[in-house]
Parts: C-alpha cells; structure tokens; sequence
C-alpha cells in the first residue's frame, strides 16, 4: 500500500473518531465503504479488527477503575464463542457473500439503532448475555457492532464511565477472540496487522479531538 493511501485513510479514520466522539458511538461504521471499497470484504473485517482491539484497549485504561466486570462476564462468555463461529462463517463463505451481507447490515444498522434507542426497558443480565451471545456472533462477521451493544449497556444501568468502561472490556475481549480465530486461520497477514494499528490508533486519538468528548464506543 502506497503511504498516499495510508496517510489518507488514518486521516479518514482520525476524522471519524471525532464524529464518534460527538454523538457518542459508529466511528467504525463511518469506515465500513472506504475498507470495502479499498481492500474488499473479506480482508477489510480483519483489519477491522485489529483496529478495534487498538481502540478499545485505549478505552479499557482509560476506565478501568469503572469497569463493571459481572457485566462484562455475563455479556462475553456466550459472546466469545459465538464471535469465533462468526469469524470461521466469514472466512469459509465467498466473498460475494460477504459484500452483500455487509452492505445489507449496514442498512439494518440504522433502522436497528433507531429502535433500540427510543426503548426504555431496564436489560436484566441474562439479557445481557443473550445480547452477548447474538451480538458476539455479528461481530465475528461485520465489521462493527458498537451502535447495537451501546443501548444493551444503557438499559443495563450503565452512565458515563461504567458505561464507557465495560462496554470496551466486553467489546475488546469479542475483537480479541474474533482476531486470535483469524489468525489461527492464516488470514491476518504482517500488513494487515499494520493497517489495523494505523487505523485503531486513529479511531483512538480522535475522540480526544471532539469538543467536550473523551473516549467513545467504536
């Protein structure tokens, strides 16, 4: 990859991690037509991933001392297993396959959110491990579930840091086992795991940029 396109793709990046930080969540999702577009599905939900874990990992030390961590328990045990089955589905399906699934979820994603937000029903924690257990399977094959575990921890009773806090440990241990899967599969390559860092360090640092943000959900 030329440094023309590594630059402009951490600009986009930083850019988005601004606007995450703003309205609080779907930096990553801002993302999802450029990866595609610049290195096609299958290879862009890795990088992904590795940019998510950079991200989340920022989040996690930031809010450590908050971090409910029955809460994350709860939500990552069934989630992980799950986000192993998603990535092993994403690696032996076609391309096709993935492009299409990929374009139809990013429609859903808006309508889903919508929904979910205007809710008010207080998420008991085995709700919040069936969330895990769906949500963990989506992020094994998507690129970005953050705008649908976001409401699952509010209605949990989760604000401001707690919330910040356990939703990145819960999301940083799914990305963790999404990419080891990827990379006990052969599918994460030395640039890969370049372009991810490049791009999770941007996702990072752009939240800081926002006006009255901190860090914010992926």
């Amino acid at each position: 990859m030329s440094a023309f396109l590594v630059v402009a793709l951490f600009l986009v990046a930083f850019g988005a991690g601004i606007l995450g930080g703003l309205v609080g969540t779907g930096s990553s999702l801002i993302l999802l037509p450029l990866l595609v577009a610049v290195y096609g599905p299958r290879e862009a939900v890795p990088i992904m991933a590795i940019a998510a874990v950079c991200a989340n990992v920022g989040r996690v030390a930031a809010w450590w001392r908050e971090i409910d961590w029955a809460a994350v328990l709860a939500y990552a045990a069934p989630g992980v297993p799950a986000a192993v089955l998603g990535a092993r589905t994403l690696l032996a399906v076609s391309p096709r396959i993935i492009d299409g699934c990929l374009g139809a979820f990013f429609l859903a994603m808006i309508a889903v959110r919508r929904r979910l937000a205007g809710r008010e029903r207080r998420t008991r924690r085995w709700q919040l491990a069936m969330a895990g257990l769906v949500v963990g399977f989506l992020t094994g094959v998507v690129l970005s579930t953050g705008p649908l575990s976001v409401p699952v921890f509010i209605g949990y009773g989760l604000t401001a840091g707690r919330f910040l806090g356990t939703e990145a440990a819960s999301a940083l241990i799914l990305y963790l086992a999404k990419t080891a899967t990827f990379g006990s599969s052969g599918a994460l390559s030395l640039g890969t795991v370049l372009e991810g860092v490049v791009i999770g360090l941007a996702l990072t640092v752009g939240p800081f940029a926002a006006p009255g943000r901190g860090l914010t959900a992926c």
